[in-house]
């Protein structure tokens, strides 16, 4: 066949083929009379392998190597094109994520779209201080695409940095929940902390609350402590046994008391969070810092039944308990006291 023909039915370009001559890959077996390139069956065949490996990614050369050697094997090689192809994948999405940032922020002219690509080559800094100078240092009424800072909040190992972007995400207006409760999924427990407390710090509404709420069965102690937090300041009651859970282990038992004292304000939920107060410090006969710590949880507590056990306490039987409970009845009868001394006088 000549190269016409061939073209037509393999799908190759002339200019193609001529140059598959010239490098020796597929050479025609014969020529006509005026010198025309003439193509054999087996030649047409070699198009097609050559073309096969092509799809492959394989370069000519590596082409020209596996036709030629026989000791050529593919394994190396195809694994090599795997690593290459994956690599090339990620460029890709990260190309296709700058794009729909830039898009989001909806640039009015060229000068946005190199604010918006600015913050994203700083964000993607190896230097932490240069990442959260791009956080800080964005001119006032630029807005940033809230999505870009949804992203890199999850992804920002750097705790300081991590703020910096939770601060700027909290004030960016973007509806960014379905993308932090995204991360609240995700498979690592340390994308699920950033997530967790992104969300605890976006204005109250529905959607951030229900995420908060659904975080509370975290299998990863850390993130179902900041969503307790998070939630009870939002007036969850669903927070409270762990948030008890918090104040016996120790772990932010100040702050988590303190959500306690203004949950105890919701109908219904004293008694509740007394009860399982009490039950705490009825389990914990041996452990005094955890006895230390509920006495002063209840302190937080409005109401008199806190206070009628915390006078209990104050003769309790650990020394330490007893000292700690007499000064906290000492602060509630001064405050009585005060307030009696301010109530006006009856007619």
């Amino acid at each position: 066949m000549l190269i016409g023909e061939v073209a037509r039915r393999s799908g190759v370009s002339t200019r193609m083929l001529r140059h598959y001559d010239a490098l020796g890959l597929v050479r025609p077996t014969g020529r006509t009379v005026g010198g025309y390139r003439e193509y054999s069956g087996e030649d047409v065949r070699r198009i097609f392998h050559v073309e096969s490996l092509r799809s492959l990614g394989l370069t000519l050369k590596q082409i020209g190597c596996a036709l030629e050697d026989p000791a050529f094997t593919p394994s190396a090689l195809v694994s090599e094109l795997i690593r290459w192809t994956e690599d090339r994948l990620r460029r890709e999405r990260e190309l296709l994520e700058r794009l729909r940032a830039i898009d989001a922020s909806a640039p009015a002219g060229w000068p946005d779209v190199l604010r918006v690509v600015e913050l994203m080559q700083g964000l993607d800094s190896a230097s932490a201080a240069r990442r959260q100078q791009a956080v800080l240092a964005r001119p006032e009424g630029v807005s940033v695409p809230a999505e870009l800072l949804a992203g890199a909040v999850l992804a920002e190992p750097d705790p300081n940095v991590a703020g910096a972007l939770r601060w700027a995400l909290a004030r960016s207006g973007g509806d960014v929940v379905a993308t932090l409760a995204a991360g609240l999924r995700s498979q690592d427990a340390a994308i699920r902390r950033r997530a967790v407390l992104a969300v605890a710090e976006l204005p109250e509404a529905p959607e951030a609350t229900a995420a908060l709420v659904d975080a509370l069965g975290d299998p990863d102690a850390t993130v179902r402590r900041h969503a307790a937090l998070a939630s009870g300041r939002r007036g969850v009651t669903a927070a409270v046994p762990t948030l008890v859970g918090m104040v016996v282990e120790g772990a932010n038992d100040v702050d988590a008391a303190e959500v306690l004292g203004t949950l105890s304000q919701h109908p219904g939920c004293a008694d509740r969070i007394m009860s399982a107060l009490v039950g705490e410090l009825a389990a914990a006969t041996a452990d005094s810092a955890k006895r230390i710590r509920l006495t002063q949880a209840l302190f937080e507590l409005p109401g008199t039944t806190a206070q009628d056990v915390l006078r209990r306490l104050a003769g309790d039987d650990d020394r330490v308990v007893a000292l700690v409970a007499s000064a906290l009845v000492g602060v509630l009868d001064q405050r009585a006291s005060g307030d009696r001394e301010t109530r006006p006088a009856a007619g």
